[in-house]
């Protein structure tokens, strides 16, 4: 991958790529056609940001693919930055939900201004939970409500089994073996690969997580918080 990513990116990937798989169109899906992960509005921003040709997100290539998630996923949640473990938690709900989305619910997280980026503000805020030794409760409690945030979406009888299998996994709490971003985080947190390395889930069906479908449920203040910062900061999340 690009120089500087830190060695956790690579590992992250590879687990959320059990859930962002190949090409999909659910008529009930938000984001519309999807390719591993990225919808075909964020395909298409990036070919025309390149001066490239329009094409189907169906023919993305790896490089741009691998472009995609580092540039608007990655970076913005300030995964380099953030610890093991909180940041497996945060670029998958970013990926799956949008950035801005993913920022807000750390920093209510954290009790700080919830402005959808993360600054260096939310990052004194998290590493001093780092130095209390609450790292572990930070990354549970952004997962529980992460899972809050979805069963409030419109369309989580279509998805919900499988927003659930990928956020808590086959069994609520983190337990060895349970294929879980929380348990995954948790082990990867406590430097326990052993445990961290999960064999792979059996496939669910899955959509993009995003506000667009809040707004559909007449949820419009809370979606319309965070819209702005989710222009270019969600996938199925605005898939921006």
């Amino acid at each position: 991958m690009a120089l500087g990513v830190r060695h956790n990116f690579d590992q992250i990937m590879d687990w959320l790529a059990v859930y962002e798989g190949g090409y999909v169109n659910h008529p009930r899906d938000p984001g519309g056609a999807t390719n591993r992960g990225v919808t075909q509005r964020v395909y298409d921003a990036y070919r025309r940001n390149k001066g490239r040709p329009l094409q189907s997100v169906r023919h993305i290539s790896d490089g741009e693919h691998d472009e995609i998630y580092l540039r608007q996923y990655w970076q913005p949640i300030r995964g380099d930055d953030l610890p093991d473990g909180l940041d497996a938690t945060m670029f998958d709900f970013a990926v799956n939900s949008g950035v801005s989305r993913a920022a807000r619910t750390l920093q209510r997280s954290l009790g700080v201004t919830a402005d959808g980026i993360i600054g260096e503000i939310t990052l004194s805020a998290v590493y001093e939970r780092v130095n209390r030794g609450a790292l572990i409760d930070l990354i549970v409690d952004v997962n529980n409500r992460r899972m809050s945030f979805l069963r409030r979406l419109s369309t989580f009888d279509v998805f919900g089994k499988g927003w659930t299998r990928r956020v808590v996994g086959d069994q609520p709490g983190v337990q060895a073996g349970d294929i879980g971003v929380v348990d995954r985080s948790v082990y990867l947190a406590r430097d326990d690969m052993a445990n961290a390395s999960i064999p792979r889930p059996k496939r669910a069906a899955q959509g993009k997580a995003d506000e667009r479908s809040m707004r559909r449920s007449g949820r419009l203040a809370d979606a319309l918080g965070g819209l702005w910062g989710a222009l270019f900061g969600g996938r199925r999340a605005g898939a921006t």
